[in-house]
């Protein structure tokens, strides 16, 4: 919970203004950060400073000072230098008091709204606690839900990146669910809109690509101005997300609410998909189109089933494609120069892919 680094950066802050070296030590044992090494007779002497009722004790140019938080001792801090060295210890150890105290009141705000949006937390609750943490409850939120697509090395890498930029102290919340997998909530501004939540979810995909140095994916859910919708937005995030997987396999970023014919097809029991499948591709089934086919059936969908846009986009005679798309009607039985045949082969190809997504992933479990 304690941030090494952060307890690091102070210390060597500390000792550019007041000259002395610092150590702080656990009770326990253990260093956290120092700005010279500690000898074992250092150490030795914490430890038995930290068993001892005193606040303060001096030893010739070492002086120790306990850090406590709430009346729990949590570090000893120990100085060695010239000049009043205790009150500065003193000083030092007020500073590193209130380091402790914000990151427990960050990692206990963390942790509630990390229950509330996995619904570990009745609505009773919600409220109750949010008062407790002085939570706006009259502010829309919303849930974005980031997977990474490999293995990246040190997973908290990815908190570390985006936390500066998405985290408390921007307004957000932003922590871990599960291997690969983080949560970012987000207060949202007045007026922002989809376009702009797709915007944000943009930018934190090439954040993690250009710093992370990893490929990811982002999903997220409709907003709520209830802390305990969270679970709802986090729910409808993760829907997106295995619909995007399936239906929207080159886009980064997806919508809850801009799913389209990926929601519709995904509600669809499989027996009822099988059968359409069936009677789509009578003729012959999908698996049958090669690269070159199913390319230009995407480009076609894509020009609106123009002719013209379709062959120049495809950098080919617009007799070639008349005959690729020929050959299609005599494969597939599908003339999809007509509407009514184009939407059936559209729709024949995403419920083929949901089908195919469901084989592979039967034992699958949910997010």
């Amino acid at each position: 919970m304690n941030s090494n680094s952060t307890f690091q950066t102070t210390l060597e802050e500390i000792k550019k203004i007041t000259g002395i070296e610092l150590m702080l030590l656990r009770p326990g044992g253990g260093m956290t950060a120092f700005t010279c090494p500690p000898g074992r007779e250092d150490t030795e002497r914490a430890e038995q400073f930290a068993a001892s009722g005193a606040d303060f004790q001096s030893f010739g140019e070492l002086c120790l000072v306990k850090v406590a938080d709430r009346g729990k001792t949590e570090f000893v801090l120990a100085g060695r230098g010239s000049g009043d060295v205790l009150t500065c210890l003193r000083l030092a150890a007020l500073q590193i008091s209130g380091l402790i105290r914000f990151q427990k009141d960050r990692f206990d705000r963390e942790n509630f709204i990390k229950r509330v949006v996995l619904g570990h937390l009745l609505p009773v609750d919600v409220d109750d606690q949010a008062k407790r943490f002085r939570l706006d409850g009259r502010v829309s939120r919303t849930v974005f839900l980031i997977e990474t697509r490999e293995d990246g090395g040190d997973s908290d890498v990815i908190l570390q990146i985006l936390r500066p930029l998405y985290g408390e102290t921007a307004g957000g919340f932003l922590f871990k669910t599960a291997h690969r997998k983080y949560v970012y909530v987000r207060t949202m501004r007045e007026g922002e809109s989809t376009e702009g939540l797709e915007e944000i979810g943009r930018n934190i995909v090439d954040v993690i690509n250009t710093e992370g140095m990893q490929d990811a994916c982002l999903s997220f859910g409709t907003p709520t101005k209830k802390l305990s919708g969270l679970s709802e937005s986090y729910r409808e995030a993760c829907l997106a997300m295995r619909i995007g997987r399936i239906f929207s396999r080159e886009s980064h970023v997806v919508a809850y609410d801009r799913l389209g014919m990926g929601r519709l097809i995904y509600s669809l029991p499989m027996p009822l998909c099988r059968k359409f499948l069936d009677e789509v591709f009578a003729f012959a089934g999908p698996d049958e189109l090669d690269e070159e086919a199913l390319m230009t059936i995407r480009q076609f969908f894509d020009d609106s089933l123009n002719i013209a846009e379709t062959a120049r986009h495809l950098y080919i005679h617009r007799n070639t494609l008349v005959y690729r798309l020929d050959k299609l009607q005599k494969l597939l039985g599908l003339n999809i120069r007509n509407f009514e045949d184009a939407m059936l082969l559209r729709l024949g190809l995403m419920v083929h892919e949901y089908v195919k997504e469901k084989a592979e992933n039967i034992d699958e479990e949910d997010i």
